[in-house]
């Protein structure tokens, strides 16, 4: 009997610490690492010898609500860094009324050149499930059935391009920079079935000074397409890095077809260059990052030595 006791105390103990551990964890997750915003530095020798720094602001996936002050108000600090270009990778808002605070935060961001795509959490809003289903089913399952959009999409990009933003959702363009042509295409997300790379297929401008592409969800068919048609570098969002990581291992899941080690940062790709954003935000549904801060990053395109 005295045995047993000892056995059930020290099991005791042991659960309560283990709980202990999970609420600390989750209390560091939700509410400081969600909250620990990090902007990322790259300088990537792209531009042809002689060139002028071109620096380029990749945000995504904020996936706004109204209350996120600290978000908003980091978010508001970016103009500080001076970007020639901003592009904006998409799920900007998750709530009705999120389009005026955020279209508030880019502040002076929007009189620079700048342009988006839009993500799924654009058009749906966040519904609760189970985010263990990561683990062996993407989320695109769970918008086959959702076909009427219930936020203000076209408000945000009104938003945005009423400002001079382009909409490159299955478009292509080109616009000037500080006296430098940048040719630009992109798709509209591939997680919802939205994606028409035929639309914007053809040999990147040559003559440009920089061809870049842009999309939500980086699936390797449409890097592939990039690539080929002659695009130096893509941008793209949607993993939130992993959002939930384990140290010394990585992203777990990506949710997508790009493959782990590819979940976020600057990597070759196809014969190109990928950011992948670990983006800014997270599901109000899921509320918590781990050993994958929020971020944005700059990236300094500067001359080929």
């Amino acid at each position: 009997m005295t045995t047993l006791r000892k056995t059930l105390r020290t099991a005791g103990r042991a659960a309560a610490v283990t709980g202990a551990v999970g609420v600390t964890g989750l209390a560091y997750a939700s509410v400081i690492e969600r909250n620990w915003f990090r902007l990322r530095r790259y300088e990537l020798p792209l531009l042809d010898p002689g060139s002028p720094r071109l620096r380029v602001l990749h945000i995504s996936d904020t996936h706004l609500t109204p209350g996120r002050r600290m978000l908003l108000d980091w978010l508001r600090g970016l103009e500080a860094h001076e970007p020639d270009f901003v592009v904006n990778t998409g799920d900007s808002i998750a709530h009705p009324d999120a389009v005026e605070p955020f279209i508030s935060a880019l502040g002076p961001l929007l009189d620079r050149p700048g342009a988006f795509v839009f993500g799924s959490n654009d058009l749906f809003s966040p519904q609760l499930k189970n985010p263990a289903r990561y683990l062996w089913r993407s989320s695109r399952e769970d918008y086959s059935k959702r076909k009427v959009p219930d936020l203000p999409w076209r408000e945000l990009g009104a938003a945005m391009t009423a400002r001079g933003w382009l909409d490159l959702n299955n478009r292509k363009s080109t616009l000037n920079t500080g006296g430098r042509d940048v040719a630009v295409a992109g798709v509209h997300d591939s997680h919802i079935g939205l994606d028409r790379y035929d639309e914007v297929a053809g040999t990147a401008a040559a003559e440009a000074d920089l061809r870049l592409g842009v999309l939500h969800s980086p699936e390797p068919a449409n890097l592939n397409r990039f690539a080929a048609d002659g695009y130096q570098l893509l941008l793209a969002g949607h993993t939130h890095g992993g959002q939930l990581c384990l140290p010394f291992y990585g992203t777990v899941v990506t949710n997508c077809g790009i493959d782990r080690r590819r979940a976020w940062g600057l990597h070759r790709y196809a014969g190109t260059w990928l950011h992948v954003s670990g983006g800014l935000g997270t599901s109000p549904t899921a509320p918590v990052r781990f050993c994958c801060r929020p971020e944005a990053t700059l990236l300094d395109l500067v001359a080929q030595r």
